[in-house]
């Protein structure tokens, strides 16, 4: 077969065997009697190996190796493709991604490019000061995008804060991205969006902070639930109880419920939240029954540490949670807390029963 007819099906130009036969890689096994190249069968087929290896990436000296080198192992070779392949789609999709940024700003000329580009830059830099200083002077050229990429990978705290603050100050819709970040692997990313989605206002991010109380991570619950305290929404009162119990930012969950106990509904229902996990079971002589009100039946579920053997308990909590949870108790008004408290003041444990009577003076005082 000569050789043009060997292009037009194989799909090499004449040129490139012209090349493969220079450079040794390809020989025509015969010629004709005017001089012409003639292939077999055999090296047709060898420019189909040729050009599948090529598909792989490989240099023509290797694809020459692969071919000729009965020792040469195609492992390393193979693994060392992929390293550059991988290498080379990060770049491409890093590449992507800014060119998407840039279109998302909708320029209006090469200078407006030009100063989408120097802040992209500048957000990616190695100088937490630099990234601070972008994420400060950022405006509306920036896309959302690129503010939620930055701050979701943020590290340094300051340079955080501004990113938040830059997101905030945006107004753009950076809430459905910032959800996404609540299911990254990576609890500190997760942690980074949902303390971004706390400092956004609106009705979606306190949608999403809502789901977070359900979150399988006790960080971003606790932040959740922190920011929804301070939004008055009473959904959050599990999680801010929890997190008094487990010692976690308690002193901020006690200040979140304080300000939801605006009502008495909504603060008769956390000092029962509060003293249901101090412990359950009824202490011989406590009022039970319809008559005995609200604040009875939240202290009939106190913990009784040190109650003589024959009385169950069920629930019970460690000792300094449950001077976490009578502290807690301070700045919930209403009958339900107070009674708590006089119950408590008789507790079997001294550090909560000091906690409880002191509590009462203050409240008395007021």
């Amino acid at each position: 077969m000569l050789i043009g007819e060997v292009a037009r099906r194989s799909g090499v130009s004449a040129r490139m065997l012209r090349h493969y036969e220079s450079l040794g890689l390809l020989r025509p096994s015969g010629r004709t009697g005017s001089g012409y190249r003639e292939y077999s069968g055999e090296d047709i087929r060898r420019i189909f190996h040729i050009e599948s290896l090529r598909s792989l990436g490989l240099s023509l000296r290797e694809i020459g190796r692969a071919l000729d080198d009965p020792g040469f192992m195609p492992s390393a070779l193979v693994d060392d493709l992929i390293r550059q392949t991988r290498e080379r789609i990060a770049a491409e999709t890093d590449l992507l991604t800014r060119l998407c940024r840039i279109d998302a700003a909708e320029p209006a000329g090469w200078e407006d490019v030009l100063q989408v580009v120097a802040v992209l830059q500048a957000l990616g830099s190695k100088s937490p000061a630099a990234r601070q200083r972008a994420a400060l002077s950022a405006g509306d050229e920036v896309p959302v995008e690129a503010l939620v990429e930055a701050v979701l990978r943020e590290t340094e705290p300051n340079v955080a804060g501004a990113l938040r603050w830059a997101l905030a100050r945006s107004g753009a819709d950076g809430t459905a991205l910032l959800a996404k970040g609540l299911d990254s692997p990576v609890a500190a990313v997760r942690e980074r969006a949902v303390r971004c989605l706390a400092e956004l206002a609106g009705d979606e991010p306190t949608a999403h902070l809502r789901d977070a109380l359900a979150h399988p991570d006790a960080v971003v619950r606790g932040h959740a639930a922190l920011a929804l305290g301070t939004r008055g929404v009473a959904d959050a009162i599990p999680v801010l109880v929890d997190m008094i119990v487990d010692g976690r930012n308690d002193t901020d969950a006690a200040d979140a419920l304080s300000v939801l106990a605006s009502d008495t509904a909504t603060a008769d229902r956390i000092a029962d939240g509060l003293v249901s996990r101090l412990g359950t079971g009824t202490r011989p002589g406590t009022p039970t029954g319809a008559g005995a009100g609200a604040g009875a039946g939240a202290a009939q579920r106190l913990h009784e540490v040190g109650r003589p053997a024959g009385h169950s308990t069920r629930g019970t909590t460690e000792a300094p949670a449950r001077v976490r949870l009578t502290q807690s108790l301070a700045d919930i008004p209403g009958n339900t807390a107070s009674r708590a408290l006089i119950e408590l003041s008789q507790d079997a444990d001294r550090a909560v029963a000091v906690t409880a009577t002191y509590l009462l003076r203050l409240r008395d005082a007021q």
